[in-house]
């Protein structure tokens, strides 16, 4: 089965031959994605040696650097080492306190 990627005149094939075509389209992309991905990468290194530079100086690392998040407020508190922002899941000492008939209101900090 060949195919003239200029001007594909799919409706001479087969369901077959196209269900066949899809998976080994599928299979391939990402395969020639990697490999022109890793041939630019290379590119840009050598044309950074040739201008003087080395790459990972010019545009840093290519892992994004997670900033850190400020800390949130404490929102509920019950006695010392008894805290809670209010995100996330409930701690045990509220779950207990809600259970009891208390308020969440009667916990703010």
């Amino acid at each position: 089965m060949k195919i003239d990627v200029n001007n594909p005149d799919l409706s001479k094939l087969t369901l077959n031959e196209l269900v066949e075509l899809e998976k080994k389209l599928v299979a391939e992309i990402p395969h020639r994605q990697a490999e022109e991905r890793r041939k630019v990468v290379q590119e840009l290194k050598q044309l950074a040696v040739d201008r003087g530079f080395d790459l990972h100086d010019l545009i840093g690392s290519a892992k994004a650097v997670k900033q850190p998040r400020a800390p949130v407020a404490v929102k509920y508190r019950s006695g010392p080492g008894q805290e809670w922002t209010g995100r996330g899941r409930k701690p045990a000492w509220v779950v207990a306190h809600l259970a009891s008939g208390g308020k969440l209101e009667d916990l703010a900090a």
